[in-house]
């Protein structure tokens, strides 16, 4: 009877398996699809030139994205500068202090509702907010835009990494007389710092393939920006502007700048994994 039972087991357990494995394999397919076509399709305009040179006029072959690929970095370092302080802190103040009380429910119920708001409504509170006060479209306003869009995603990854800080570490630090604002600082945040840097990569990774809120803020520019309070070239929006466009040499840099954005997104992504594979391992 007991021999029955246990091969039972052993037979769903088995079964389950080959599910699991199996479903795995379904929810890899879709991925493997996309880079294996992005790849073969964007490869072709994939040289020195698309990186370096500006675009082409409307009807002429040739030029490239360099301004585009710029203008996400500082879209993407404009918003890190709003986005991870603001973010970070308030992480940092629902794990710590936010335990009960009205105001840490506000900012835990804010975040949650932030995260959930679609990208097209941030870039229109944005432009209405900034843009007509500003009176111009802006790498400043993208970069506000794609910055308040992060905050929820830094907050939550920062307070749950905080709270898997042991309690012994924090009682420790105090009962050797350090304040406690030193203790969170220099002692748990600093424990916890490769897992919340992987929430900060994910959540860069997440606003580097916006679109919506930059048509409403940073716009577009066929040349390069002098200044980031100057409309800015992305590589989400000039994507988007060639894909629409009639042309099949532009389709074909479209496809090149998916691949290139597709790329920066993957390396953000692979990074944040092994940081947090390091992260998993200190807290062991």
């Amino acid at each position: 009877m007991s021999f029955d039972f246990q091969a039972r087991r052993r037979y769903i357990d088995r079964i389950m398996a080959a599910l699991c494995a199996g479903a795995a394999l379904l929810a890899f397919i879709p991925l493997a699809s996309l880079l294996i076509y992005v790849t073969s399709q964007g490869l072709s305009r994939f040289d020195w030139a698309f990186f370096t040179h500006l675009p082409a006029p409307v009807g002429e072959s040739g030029g490239g994205m360099g301004n585009a690929i710029i203008g996400t970095l500082t879209l993407v370092f404009l918003a890190s500068l709003v986005g991870i302080p603001v973010g970070l802190f308030a992480g940092i103040y629902l794990a710590e202090y936010g335990k009960q009380g009205k105001f840490a429910w506000l900012v835990r119920f804010t975040a949650d509702i932030l995260s959930g708001v679609p990208s097209i409504v941030t870039g229109i509170v944005a432009y209405q907010l900034v843009v007509k006060n500003m009176g111009h479209f802006s790498a400043y306003a993208g970069g506000i835009a794609l910055g308040f869009m992060m905050i929820p995603m830094v907050t939550r990854t920062t307070e749950e990494l905080v709270k898997m800080i042991p309690l012994s570490i924090r009682e420790s630090s105090l009962a050797l007389g350090v304040p406690q604002w030193k203790t969170i600082l220099q002692v748990v945040v600093a424990t916890a710092r490769n897992g919340i840097l992987t929430g900060v990569l994910l959540s860069l990774a997440r606003v580097a393939g916006e679109t919506a809120p930059l048509l409403f803020t940073a716009f577009n520019n066929q040349y390069w920006a002098g200044s980031p309070n100057q409309p800015t070239a992305s590589l989400t929006v000039q994507v988007f502007t060639y894909a629409i466009s009639p042309f099949d040499d532009w389709h074909a840099q479209a496809w090149t700048g998916a691949l290139v954005l597709l790329l920066i997104v993957l390396s953000i992504n692979l990074t944040a994994r092994l940081v947090f594979k390091n992260s998993s391992q200190m807290l062991r």
